[in-house]
């Protein structure tokens, strides 16, 4: 394979490490990576918070510094996404217009925000938020203070964007359609300690309640009206309801979708030698037996070595652990485990809710599915272990903080 160029398409996390995989795995062939921003690819968690929050600079940012990729023989295509792909021929097209043929093509176009029809939303004021030039133009907005914030969208997205401004010195008040903040995610219970975390802060909420427009003057924002009528004074605008798999190229080449691109776990499409990965994957993961897609780093960091030693040819599954983690205010959060199992269960808490820290277990069967924690460190291997392992736990030994999470799991 020395010879084949590998393509990959899409500049970030995921793609950016599944050349660094290539490489590492010892190809030595041509590799193209194809990005559809005008920047190297860079890392999106600090977006929405440390980098946001001033905390981090634009070094801490990018997944490899730039001099890697010239080093590393690895063609970095700059503002020049793929708009088409043949599978037949095993070419694709540029935006520029030229056709590269490919050996391995992986798809790793991630997602894009999900638009609402909502009257003012071209108003100045008035964005969305996933890339870089999004979280530097947010800072510059909030930095100095004393504006008036609407957050429309209750997920974690808006709630770190909603602690950030807060953190500013802005006023904020938040929409969401839920009666309470991330209950979709993990629950009520726990959603009410995030909601209460910012009620501390000084973060208002209108729950449940959706933006019936936006209004303004001159071309700018000036208020969001709600469904009951509320006329909510706003200068900046931030619309954080969720994003959706960027499938476009993977429709034109007729690929197998279903929300987002299906893969095996292997992370294999529907076509002979096309790949897919990241945000845009919907992987199916051995541990469940069913699809799941993950908007979340872990997802991109850890498929994209899976992705590039699959298109190796090597016997590569992808079957690590979902985790992701936020920051807001003062609470750090990690969560690893599988939604789709946890989901309509109760979480029993290991030290209590309104303890400085504690962890939430979700169990189905006897056995351990997700876990989260706030404020602890180093616990998620041993919650991924009682994941993995299947191992059934006693909730008295569970919950109680003066137990080890690493005596719960066998004896090797």
């Amino acid at each position: 394979m020395a010879t084949e160029r590998m393509v990959i398409s899409g500049g970030g996390l995921a793609g950016a490490t599944a050349a660094r995989t290539l490489r590492a795995e010892g190809f030595n062939g041509p590799i193209t990576l194809l990005c559809a921003e005008n920047r190297i690819p860079y890392l999106r968690p600090p977006l929405s918070k440390e980098f946001l929050l001033g905390k981090a600079g634009e070094d801490s940012v990018p997944v490899v510094l730039a001099g890697w990729y010239e080093e590393n023989g690895v063609e970095l295509l700059l503002g020049n996404a793929a708009t088409a792909v043949d599978p037949a021929s095993h070419q694709i097209t540029l935006l520029s217009g030229h056709h590269l043929e490919y050996a391995k093509l992986l798809i790793a176009t991630g997602a894009r925000p999900r638009a609402i029809p909502l009257p003012g939303a071209e108003l100045g004021g008035v964005m969305t938020f996933r890339t870089f030039d999004d979280s530097l133009r947010l800072q510059s907005l909030l930095q100095d203070g004393g504006r008036k914030v609407v957050m429309i969208g209750s997920g974690w997205i808006g709630m770190e964007l909603a602690a950030a401004a807060r953190t500013y010195g802005n006023d904020v008040t938040l929409l969401g359609l839920e009666d309470i903040p991330l209950s979709a995610a993990i629950g009520p219970e726990l959603g009410r300690y995030f909601q209460h975390l910012h009620l501390e802060q000084g973060v208002s909420f209108r729950l449940p309640a959706s933006a019936a427009r936006i209004e303004g003057r001159d071309g700018t924002a000036e208020a969001v009206v709600t469904d009951s009528g509320e006329r909510l004074p706003a200068d900046i605008v931030i619309i954080a309801v969720g994003v959706v798999p960027d499938t476009a190229l993977a429709e034109v080449a007729g690929l197998a979708i279903r929300n987002g691109i299906l893969v095996d776990s292997g992370l294999r499409t529907s076509a002979p030698d096309v790949f897919a990965v990241g945000d845009v994957a919907n992987a199916l993961h051995p541990f469940t037996g069913e699809h799941h897609r993950s908007e979340h780093w872990s997802n991109a960091l850890n498929g994209g070595k899976t992705a590039a030693r699959s298109m190796l040819g090597q016997d590569a599954t992808f079957d690590v652990v979902p985790y992701f983690y936020t920051d807001q205010f003062e609470a750090s959060m990690e969560y690893s485990g599988f939604p789709s199992l946890a989901s309509g269960l109760s979480p029993v808490i290991r030290g209590a809710l309104t303890d400085e820290s504690f962890i939430a277990f979700w169990v189905k069967d006897g056995c351990v599915v997700a876990g989260m924690s706030v404020n602890q460190r180093r616990v998620h291997k041993a919650i991924k272990a009682l994941i993995t392992g299947r191992v059934r736990v006693s909730m008295d030994r569970l919950t109680d903080p003066a137990v080890p999470l690493e005596e719960l799991l066998p004896t090797p």
